[in-house]
């Protein structure tokens, strides 16, 4: 969900207007929304692993002068269709992966500053007050 579906729902649950049916169809929604959100994550950490897993058997293998030391990560590439196939495909991964190197250089060097002083409070909706 994005940040402004989030902000449409307190919107919703904020107006005195809005029945108790309407509700049970907002959080009905909800849940199944988190329920998909937990299993792509599931997915994607069994992805995560399979290819941390496959990295650090290929440095191993390396490590013990095997014959193949990519082995591994060409064989997690390949069951999932992603081995380059051609000269061109080579290249161009070539050229992201120098692209997306130099953006996590410039992401880390530019780490969020904390502000000094006092922390301004917000308030979000219509009905919340600042407390006293």
């Amino acid at each position: 969900m994005t940040r402004s579906e989030f902000d449409d729902i307190r919107a919703f649950l904020a107006d005195e207007a809005t029945h108790a049916g309407d509700l049970l169809r907002v959080a009905r929604t909800l849940i199944d929304d988190l329920e998909h959100a937990r299993m792509r994550e599931a997915v994607l950490r069994t992805h995560y692993l399979r290819l941390l897993t496959a990295a650090r058997a290929s440095v191993a293998a390396e490590c013990v002068a095997a014959s193949d030391p990519l082995a591994f990560i060409k064989h997690e590439l390949d069951a999932r269709g992603q081995m380059p196939e051609d000269g061109e495909a080579v290249q161009r991964i070539l050229a992201d992966a120098g692209t997306a190197a130099a953006l996590l250089a410039a992401l880390e060097d530019a780490a969020p500053r904390r502000p000094r002083g006092m922390r301004l409070r917000r308030c979000v909706g219509t009905g919340r007050r600042l407390p006293r």
